[in-house]
């Protein structure tokens, strides 16, 4: 807890003079009564009421403290902390294509690479974990980032119709896509650099060819692994129809030669998913990963901490007036 006004405590002193003052004058001002001998009462009990009057005191001096608190402005930290971790840098790169919407995986390919890839990224709280989509081009969608939570916003927003739409080109840009997902790894210094590029087809539009992309990331020390999604031979693909949809038996042609590529020229692996349990044990085999130390920044918001402590000096307060008109109360 931070002070946003330190130089209040510094009335905390005040309570050394008061207290020399209650011990050394305070009998001084109260009333008193002339007796001629006071040898009878030396050896009279005191009362509960005598013996809790220095209560009073005690309540004076948690209230001024209290209110002295409040005046100084307890917060919570505001700082960015650095903090070490065991983590590596991953960049997930995946297929958003319009064939991502067969149902061979349930409910879909694109819907289980999500679910799988969500419990991936809430399994390595302490890597670096970014996000890359791709149809007929590609683009980040997530940097590397520790702020998972917002990276699964981000990624459970992903939808194959924004080649449907039109906002890209349909197809399937792999070169594109793992181009991209390798830039963002390039400035990276941890020592295990990974790419999971998960697709339902094979190379058929970009600028970039798979391989070239490949070999960008094996000169960079990224390793690669490649997951091909959908069954061995037809997939039911839902095809939009006037008042519905009607599925048809899309074919599924997956280049599963070129992945193996990509992931051996990387000292990766290639894997196939043909339901979502396998997608899942991929991922689980993935996770085996090596860790590197990360230097991770964080930081806390600060917040105004003030109530508490105003809210018992109140209580302080009042229970020490309403002691000194009721139990404690002198006459005259």
């Amino acid at each position: 807890m931070e002070f946003a006004n330190k130089e209040y405590l510094f009335l905390l002193l005040l309570i050394i003079p008061y207290l020399v003052w209650y011990v050394m004058f305070r009998k001084k001002s109260e009333p008193t009564l002339r007796m001629s001998d006071t040898f009878a009462f030396n050896y009279a009990p005191k009362s509960w009421r005598v013996k809790l009057m220095p209560l009073q005191l005690l309540l004076r001096i948690v209230t001024f403290t209290l209110i002295v608190i409040v005046l100084a402005r307890p917060q919570t930290s505001n700082s960015w902390k650095n903090k070490s971790v065991e983590g590596i840098d991953i960049m997930l790169a995946i297929d958003v294509s319009t064939s991502m919407l067969a149902e061979d995986l349930k409910p879909n390919r694109i819907e289980a690479a999500k679910a799988v890839a969500s419990e991936f990224i809430i399994g390595r709280p302490n890597d670096n974990i970014g996000l890359s989509i791709f149809a007929g081009e590609a683009f980040t969608q997530c940097p590397m980032t520790t702020d998972h939570a917002s990276l699964l916003n981000l990624l459970q927003n992903v939808r194959t119709d924004i080649a449907a739409r039109g906002l890209i080109s349909d197809g399937t840009a792999i070169g594109m896509g793992l181009a991209n997902a390798v830039t963002r790894l390039k400035g990276s210094k941890a020592k295990s650099k990974v790419v999971i590029l998960l697709t339902d087809g094979s190379n058929n539009m970009g600028d970039i060819s798979p391989m070239t992309a490949a070999e960008i990331a094996q000169s960079l020390g990224i390793r690669v692994y490649t997951i091909g999604v959908g069954t061995n031979k037809v997939a039911p693909y839902p095809m939009p129809v006037a008042g519905g949809v009607q599925y048809v038996n899309m074919p599924v042609e997956i280049d599963t030669k070129m992945l193996a590529d990509i992931a051996a020229a990387t000292e990766g692996d290639f894997y196939r998913a043909t339901n979502t349990a396998e997608l899942k044990n991929i991922y689980k085999e993935i996770d085996r990963l090596e860790k590197s130390k990360l230097n991770v920044k964080k930081f806390s918001k600060r917040y105004e901490a003030f109530q508490p402590f105003a809210i018992a000096a109140a209580i302080a307060l009042l229970l020490e007036i309403l002691l000194r008109i009721t139990v404690f109360r002198r006459i005259p």
